[in-house]
C-alpha cells in the first residue's frame, strides 16, 4: 500500500512535490447549478470576497530537524518533537488542487511526506539519495488513515501501473524524492530553492480517470500560469478538450507540464509518453486555447469585483459572469453594467419599480393589475403604455440573459442554414472614388453570400479586410423560420404563464419576446459568428504561416561550397558577395549589367575573374527586383560556356527580410566595415549555405511567407513564429562551441541575457568539454539546464583534439575561473561539482536525465559509448532489439517506450546528423524557361514559394509561380506523412504538377498536382 503511494508521488515533477490536497471525493471545476450557487450565496455575506483556503496545520511530525544533516539525533530528535514543536526554519506549504487554479476547498486531506535526511549531504545540493534511510514508524503512523485513502483512490486508477523513465532504482526514487518533499516544504515562497540540476525522476504519468475528465494540477510554476480564486462554473479540462479535439487526459497532463514551465520542443520530443504522442503545432493549439480560457476567467473574476465595489452584483448576475466561456459573452453580460453607462431600457424600468410586475406576469398573472402601477406625475409610469413598455423591457432582458433559452435559440440556428452575406457599401461610390483600384480587388464580394458552416477562411479574413476599409457591409442572416420558431418555444413552453393569463398580458409576452430576439438575441449571435468565423480564420491563418516558415527554416544546408550571392538591382547595379564553406566573407563587390552602354561583357569578364579566383561554382539570385534579367543573364553565360573550365550552376533563393537586416544593428555589428547595400547579398549567400543560422537573425514576420498577416493578432502571430524558430533550431540541434549568439537564444529554455553568458563563459574558459558545464554558468539554473541541455551538441573530435592540445598543468577547466562568472546567491555553482570527461552522449539527441538508461541499455547490447554513432553499434542495437522485442527491453530498463526508442536513434544516428538532410535540397539550374514557352497539360516539376489558405504558389521556373487550388490538392496524392488536418505542402518542397490553364495578360498559371516528390 506504501508502495503505491509513493509510486504515484514519483510520477510527479521535483518541484511539485509538496504537502498534496486530495479531495475526498472526485470533484469538478464548480460545476454547480444555478439554485445551489443561490444557495450558497444566501448563506454568505453580502459578495464578500472569496478568502483563500487556511493552510492546513501540519500534523505534528515526528522530526522537523533540518534536513540534509546526520540522522545520528533520531532520539533526541524525537523526544524534542514530543515535548515542545521546534520550530521550522523555512516554513512552506503549497496546495495541489483538483481545479486549475483554484484554492484548495475545505474537508480536504493532506498528504505528508517527510524524509530523513542521508549522511553527510551539504545543504544547498540535492543528489540522488543512495542510501536506504529508515522511515520513522511514528511518521508513518501520524499519516496512515489519510494515507490509506488515498492509496485506494490511486490504485483505482491504475497510476502504479504506468512504467517510468526513470534512471535510478524504485527504492532510490522513493528516498529521494522524501527528501525533496521536505525541503521545499521548508523553503520559503520568496526565496530561491538551491540548483538541483538531477533529472532521474520519473516524468508524469499519463492519467486516464474513470469518472473525472482531468489530471491534478501538480504546482503553480508561474502566477500568470494559474490564478488562485478564479474558478468558473465549468470545467478547465474538458472545456480545453472540447475547444482543441484532444483527449482529456492529454489535456491535463499539458496543463501540468505547462505550469512546470516546460517549452513545447521539450515537451514534444521527451515527454511523448505523457502527450500522446502530439505534435509542436497540437501543443501550440492546446497551449493558445489554455491561455484564452484563463483570461476569459480571469476577465471574469476582474469584473465580478468590480460589480461587487460598485454595488452592482448580484446572485443571478455573479452566477451569469460564472457561467462565460468567451470574452463575447463575458461583453453580453456586462455591458449594461459599465461605468458611464445610462443604463439598459431595462435598467430604466426596474428602477420604476416595474420588476415585480414582470415577474408577477410569469409567475402570477391572475392577481398582476398593471393599472395599479400608474403614477400621473412620475415620467415612465404616467400611462398604460408605458407600463406594458417597462415590462416589455425587463421580461426582454431577462430571456436574453437566461442560459437555457440562448442555449436553445443556438441549438436552432445550427439545425439551420445561418449565412453570411456582403455587399459593396453604399457609400464607397461617391466617397472611394481615389480607391478604384480597391474596390476592383474585392469584386469577388460585392455580393457574396455563403453558410457560416462552408465558408474557407481566407474568405473571412478577406471580408474582414474589405470591411475595415468601408468597401464592403457585411451581415449575418439567420432564416425567420428560426425567430417563428423560437418565439413560439417561449411562449408556449419555457416562459410559459404558470397561472392562466389575459390576452392583454399574453400579447406583451408576446411582443416581449419579439422585443428580446430583435433587440438583443440576433445581434448577439450576429457577433458570436463573426467572433468565431474570425477568430478561426486568425489561428489558421497563423497557423499556416507557422508551417511555411518551418519548412523554410528546416530547408537542407548546401555544405561545403564556395557561393556567390546576387542582390538584383538595375540603377544601382547587382551586389555580390563570395563566402567560404566555413560562412566566412571572401570577396564583396558591384556590378552594372541592366544600365546598358555595353557594359555587360565588361562585367562578365569581371564575374569569371572571382568565381576562378575563389573557385566557386554556385551562384545565388536573390528573388527582388531585376532577378528574372539577371537570371537570363547568367543562364545565357552558362549556356555559352563562358565561366569554363568551372561548371556553374544558379539558384533563385527567397530576399525577404534581407533588406531589413542588412540596416539592423545586429548585421552592422556582425559586418562592421561592410556598406549595408552588400551586406543583403552576403545575407543571400548564407541563405543557401545554412538557411536556419542566416533567417533566425530576421524577424519572422518579414520572411514573408503568410497570408493576412497584417489583418490577424500580431500578438498570437509574433509568439506563434517566435514558437516555431524555438522549435526548430531545437530540434536541429547546435554545437555550443561554434554556433553564434543569435543562434543560441532560439534553443528551448535559452534566452538572449544566457545566450550572452554561455558565449562569455566559452570565450573566458575555452570550449565546453561536456554538457555538464553548462551548470557553471550564470544565469542558468536546474530548469534552464534541463530545458536546453538535449538540444546542445558537443562536437566530440573537437574537445578531443583541445584536449590533446593542452599541456599538462595548463588551462584547467576545474579551476576557479570557471566558476567565477557565477556569483551572488549561487556561488555553491563550483567546478568540483561538475565531471570535466568528455561524454559521447553529448553529441545526441538524449538527454542527461536518460544517461543512466542508456548506459545500461548499451550494457545489454554489448557495446559502449565510445561506439556512438558508428556501424557497430548500429548493428548491435538491431540484432537485440529484433530478438528481445523494444517494450521488453523498455520494461527490463523500467523506462517508457518513446525513451528507449529516442535513445535508439541517439545511438545509431552518425556523428553530425542533421534532420534537415531529410528535407528537400536547394535546386540548382542551368537553363531558363519562359511564360511563352508553357502549354495547357505540359507536365513539369517545381518547387512550393508559398502555401495560402486558397492554395499552394508553385515555382515552375518561368519567372512566375503557378497556383495549385486547393480543391486539387486532395489527400490522395499526398504521401502518408503529408496527410494531416491541413492537407499542407510547405516551402520548399518539391511537386509535379500540370498546367491547366495559362493567362499571359495577367500572368496567371494554374497547376494541378499530380504527386509530391
Amino acid at each position: 500500500m506504501e508502495d503505491c503511494c509513493h509510486s504515484y508521488m514519483a510520477g510527479l515533477p521535483r518541484k511539485a512535490k509538496q504537502n498534496t490536497l486530495v479531495p475526498k471525493q472526485e470533484l469538478s471545476f464548480m460545476n454547480t447549478s444555478d439554485s445551489e450557487d443561490d444557495k450558497d450565496f444566501q448563506e454568505e455575506d453580502e459578495w464578500k470576497p472569496e478568502k483563500k483556503a487556511p493552510k492546513a496545520k501540519a500534523q505534528q511530525k515526528a522530526s522537523t530537524a533540518k534536513p540534509r544533516k546526520a540522522a545520528a539525533k533520531s532520539s533526541t530528535g524525537k523526544a524534542k518533537s514530543e515535548g515542545t514543536p521546534r520550530k521550522p526554519r523555512k516554513p512552506k506549504s503549497t496546495k495541489l488542487d483538483t481545479n486549475t487554479g483554484q484554492e484548495a476547498l475545505p474537508g480536504q486531506l493532506t498528504i505528508k511526506q517527510e524524509k530523513k535526511a542521508p549522511k553527510k549531504t551539504p545543504v544547498k545540493k540535492k543528489t540522488p539519495v543512495k542510501k536506504k534511510t529508515p522511515v520513522k514508524k511514528k511518521t508513518v503512523q501520524s499519516i496512515n488513515p489519510e494515507e490509506v485513502h488515498i492509496k485506494e483512490e490511486r490504485r483505482s486508477l491504475g497510476i502504479a501501473d504506468f512504467p517510468s523513465t526513470s534512471s535510478l532504482p524504485k527504492s532510490t526514487l522513493i528516498k529521494e524524492e522524501k527528501a525533496d518533499m521536505l525541503l521545499k516544504r521548508e523553503e520559503p515562497e520568496d526565496e530561491e530553492p538551491p540548483d538541483d540540476f538531477t533529472f532521474g525522476e520519473p516524468p508524469l504519468k499519463k492519467l486516464k480517470p474513470s469518472s473525472d475528465s482531468f489530471g491534478k494540477p501538480v504546482k503553480r510554476m508561474n502566477p500568470s500560469a494559474t490564478h488562485e480564486g478564479h474558478q468558473m462554473n465549468w470545467n478547465f479540462v474538458e472545456v480545453l478538450s472540447e475547444k482543441t479535439n484532444v483527449e482529456p487526459w492529454v489535456c491535463s497532463n499539458l496543463i501540468q507540464l505547462f505550469q512546470d514551465e516546460n517549452t513545447i520542443p521539450f515537451i514534444a520530443r521527451y515527454r511523448k509518453e505523457l502527450i500522446n504522442n502530439l505534435d509542436a503545432d497540437a501543443l501550440r493549439e492546446v497551449q493558445q486555447g489554455l491561455e484564452e480560457l484563463r483570461s476569459v476567467a480571469k476577465k471574469a473574476h476582474t469584473l465580478i469585483e468590480k460589480l461587487k465595489k460598485e454595488g452592482k452584483l448580484n446572485c443571478g448576475l455573479h452566477t451569469a459572469m460564472l457561467n462565460c466561456r468567451s470574452a463575447d459573452e463575458i461583453e453580453h453580460v456586462y455591458t449594461p453594467f459599465k461605468t458611464g453607462s445610462k443604463g439598459t431600457k431595462a435598467q430604466r424600468a426596474k428602477q420604476l419599480g416595474l420588476e415585480t410586475a414582470a415577474k408577477g406576469l410569469i409567475e402570477t398573472p391572475a392577481q398582476l393589475n398593471l393599472c395599479s402601477y400608474i403614477r400621473n406625475n412620475a415620467e415612465g409610469l404616467s400611462t398604460l403604455q408605458d407600463i406594458e413598455t417597462g415590462v416589455q423591457h425587463i421580461l426582454a432582458d431577462m430571456f436574453a440573459k437566461d442560459k437555457d433559452t440562448l442555449e436553445h435559440i443556438r441549438n436552432m440556428c445550427k439545425q439551420n442554414n445561418v449565412t453570411i452575406h456582403s455587399t459593396l457599401a453604399k457609400a464607397t461610390g461617391k466617397e472611394k472614388e481615389g480607391n478604384v483600384k480597391d474596390v476592383d480587388k474585392f469584386h469577388l464580394y460585392h455580393d457574396f453570400t455563403c453558410s457560416v458552416n462552408r465558408i474557407q477562411h481566407h474568405q473571412i479574413l478577406a471580408i474582414n479586410r474589405g470591411e475595415n476599409l468601408k468597401i464592403l457591409t457585411v451581415k449575418v442572416n439567420v432564416p425567420d423560420r428560426v425567430k417563428d420558431a423560437f418565439c413560439r418555444w417561449c411562449v408556449n413552453e419555457r416562459w410559459r404563464p404558470k397561472q392562466y393569463a389575459r390576452p392583454d398580458l399574453m400579447k406583451i409576452l408576446h411582443n416581449s419576446v419579439e422585443d428580446s430576439y430583435k433587440r438583443l438575441i440576433y445581434p448577439l449571435l450576429c457577433r458570436e459568428y463573426r467572433s468565431k468565423l474570425t477568430s478561426d480564420a486568425e489561428k489558421e491563418s497563423i497557423m499556416m504561416f507557422g508551417r511555411n516558415l518551418r519548412q523554410l527554416l528546416l530547408a537542407n544546408p548546401v555544405r561545403g561550397r564556395t557561393i556567390m550571392g546576387v542582390d538584383p538591382g538595375y540603377k544601382h547595379g547587382c551586389k555580390l558577395a563570395i563566402i567560404s564553406p566555413t560562412n566566412q566573407i571572401l570577396h564583396s563587390d558591384v556590378v552594372y549589367l541592366h544600365t546598358g552602354h555595353g557594359r555587360g561583357i565588361h562585367e562578365a569578364e569581371k564575374i569569371k575573374r572571382l568565381l576562378l579566383n575563389f573557385n566557386c561554382c554556385t551562384v545565388a539570385i536573390g528573388n527582388g527586383t531585376a532577378c528574372r534579367e539577371t537570371e537570363r543573364y547568367f543562364a545565357d553565360l552558362i549556356q555559352r560556356k563562358f565561366f569554363a573550365p568551372l561548371d556553374v550552376v544558379y539558384c533563385i533563393t527567397s530576399e525577404a527580410g534581407a533588406s531589413i537586416y542588412s540596416v539592423s544593428p545586429e548585421a552592422a555589428k556582425e559586418m562592421p566595415d561592410l556598406d549595408p547595400n552588400l551586406r543583403s547579398a552576403v545575407s543571400i549567400a548564407r541563405r543557401v549555405q545554412d538557411p536556419l543560422a542566416e533567417l533566425v537573425k530576421i524577424e519572422p514576420k518579414h520572411i514573408g511567407v503568410g497570408m493576412y498577416q497584417h489583418d490577424v493578432s500580431q500578438t498570437l502571430l509574433k509568439g506563434t513564429l517566435d514558437s516555431v524558430v524555438e522549435e526548430c533550431v531545437s530540434f536541429v540541434g547546435v554545437d555550443i562551441n561554434i554556433c553564434s549568439e543569435t543562434l543560441l537564444r532560439h534553443i528551448a529554455g535559452l534566452n538572449s541575457v544566457r545566450a550572452k553568458n554561455i558565449i562569455e563563459w566559452r570565450e573566458t574558459n575555452g570550449p565546453f568539454i561536456n554538457r555538464e558545464q553548462l551548470k557553471l554558468v550564470k544565469g542558468l539554473g536546474p530548469k534552464s539546464f534541463q530545458q536546453c541541455a538535449g538540444f546542445i551538441r558537443i562536437n566530440q573530435e573537437y574537445v578531443r583534439s583541445f584536449c590533446r592540445d593542452q599541456p599538462t598543468g595548463g588551462t584547467d577547466p576545474a579551476n576557479p575561473s570557471r566558476s567565477s562568472s557565477k556569483q551572488g546567491k549561487k556561488t555553491s555553482k563550483t567546478a568540483a561539482s561538475v565531471s570535466l570527461k568528455p561524454n559521447p552522449l553529448d553529441q545526441t539527441c538524449i538527454h542527461p536525465e536518460s544517461y543512466s538508461v542508456a548506459t545500461r541499455f548499451l550494457v545489454l547490447v554489448g557495446g559502449n559509448t565510445n561506439d556512438t554513432g558508428t556501424p557497430k553499434i548500429t548493428d548491435q542495437v538491431n540484432r537485440f532489439t529484433q530478438q528481445a522485442g523494444v517494450e521488453s527491453v523498455a520494461q527490463k530498463l523500467n523506462t517508457t517506450v518513446h525513451t528507449l526508442q529516442l535513445i535508439i536513434d541517439g545511438l545509431c544516428q552518425p556523428e553530425g546528423f542533421d534532420i534537415r538532410t531529410e528535407f528537400d535540397k536547394t535546386v540548382f539550374k542551368t537553363n531558363i524557361v519562359c511564360l511563352e514557352d508553357l502549354r495547357v497539360g505540359t507536365i513539369l516539376t517545381g518547387k512550393v514559394e508559398n502555401a495560402t489558405l486558397f492554395g499552394v504558389f508553385v515555382d515552375i521556373g518561368v519567372g512566375k509561380a503557378g497556383l495549385i487550388p486547393m480543391r486539387f490538392i486532395t489527400e490522395a496524392k499526398l504521401p502518408k506523412p503529408k496527410r494531416r488536418r491541413s492537407l499542407g505542402l510547405g516551402p520548399g518542397e518539391r511537386v509535379e504538377v500540370k498546367v491547366i490553364s495559362i493567362d499571359i495578360k495577367q500572368s496567371r498559371i494554374s497547376l494541378d498536382l499530380l504527386r509530391v516528390l
